[in-house]
């Protein structure tokens, strides 16, 4: 039976939408990876799967699928896009929307240039909790990464980053670090590997190295991970502008106790079918 999807991405960071709100879904790892290929599949980052809603308070429930088939806790730019998608199917009607998602409860706001807002909560720098092997909280860490010593940040937005600050984001340094990084033992879950360049107390450049997906065009959670981080230090003020490869997202968080919000757009590409 065809599977009909909505192909969509959040500034490059693309994504396969499936609609599993009156008849659920099972993918295995083999067609999830299958789908995601992008010689002989529909291509993708992230599936995206909307379900009803799992608890009174929400509208709908989601889960998310990585490249590799793996499970995913959190993405930002794919909660701007399932809350667009049910927008213009006519699902959700206000200027807000409560989504329930792997990692919990997330509130968006449209916004009226066509994009959408994302409350994707407090920063948790809690190593217990990102999760990430150490004996106290911190603003850094030092990681042994193939011999070498780094400094990271350490947060979950919903999901563990390692957020990593350098001079040079087009270095093979940081190309050779990513994927050391989003593997890396002390993350037992495996992390997001975000590299940040400080433009300004405004403005910082981002790449983001993904587990279960590689590097990609853009990570929602990845930029919010960063500002957080930043933010901590003291090196960037509480409204940033964070330029990635595909694009600018706005990240605003006023610090400890306050939920840090993310705007940008959220993108239709087509509608299709899946045939076997």
């Amino acid at each position: 039976m065809p599977l009909r999807f909505t192909k969509m991405h959040g500034l490059g960071n693309d994504f396969v939408v499936l609609d599993a709100r009156t008849a659920p879904l099972s993918l295995s790892v083999e067609q999830v990876r299958a789908m995601a290929d992008r010689r002989t599949g529909v291509g993708f980052d992230q599936l995206l799967i909307i379900e009803p809603a799992s608890d009174g308070a929400s509208d709908f429930s989601y889960s998310i699928r990585n490249a590799d088939g793996s499970s995913a806790q959190q993405c930002g730019n794919g909660v701007r896009c399932i809350a667009a998608w049910l927008r213009r199917n006519g699902a959700l009607r206000g200027e807000t929307a409560r989504l329930q998602g792997p990692a919990g409860p997330v509130v968006v706001r449209f916004q009226d240039d066509d994009r959408v807002a994302v409350d994707m909560g407090e920063p948790v720098f809690d190593p217990g909790r990102i999760p990430f092997a150490a004996q106290v909280e911190a603003d850094s860490h030092a990681l042994d990464v193939d011999g070498e010593s780094i400094t990271i940040g350490a947060v979950s937005m919903g999901n563990p980053h390692a957020v990593i600050e350098v001079d040079d984001l087009s270095s093979a340094r940081v190309e050779r670090l990513g994927p050391l990084i989003t593997a890396h033992p002390r993350f037992p879950q495996g992390a997001n590997a975000g590299f940040a360049q400080v433009v300004s107390r405004n403005a910082i450049k981002q790449r983001v190295h993904e587990r279960g997906a590689g590097w990609t065009r853009a990570c929602g959670s990845g930029a919010c991970a960063a500002v957080a981080v930043l933010r901590r230090r003291g090196r960037v003020d509480d409204r940033v502008r964070v330029e990635l490869p595909g694009g600018e997202l706005q990240v605003q968080w006023q610090g400890t106790g306050c939920p840090l919000w993310m705007t940008g757009p959220a993108q239709f590409v087509f509608d299709a079918e899946l045939v076997d």
